[in-house]
């Protein structure tokens, strides 16, 4: 089953759609169908990778301090 509704778009972002689909020679909601698909997994797997977080922090399962300045270490270079 498919559904339609509206999505208002600046001048912009239409011209880039629209420049994608003609690239790829696909209809537009093709195009954003799978732009919002791909959104949609991103989303749902951040939204996994907080709850597991959630859950850890939850069990007590915390990094210990070596481990977080190992991190740190790597970001400040050294």
């Amino acid at each position: 089953m498919t559904a339609a509704f509206t999505v208002n778009l600046d001048e912009a972002t239409l011209a880039r759609l629209e420049a994608i689909a003609k690239s790829r020679a696909l209809p537009r909601d093709r195009v954003v169908q799978e732009a919002l698909e791909a959104f949609l997994d991103m989303e749902e797997a951040r939204i996994a990778r907080i709850k597991e977080g959630i859950a850890q922090a939850d069990r007590g399962e915390f990094a210990t301090d070596a481990e977080v300045e190992r991190v740190f270490s790597k970001y400040r270079g050294g």
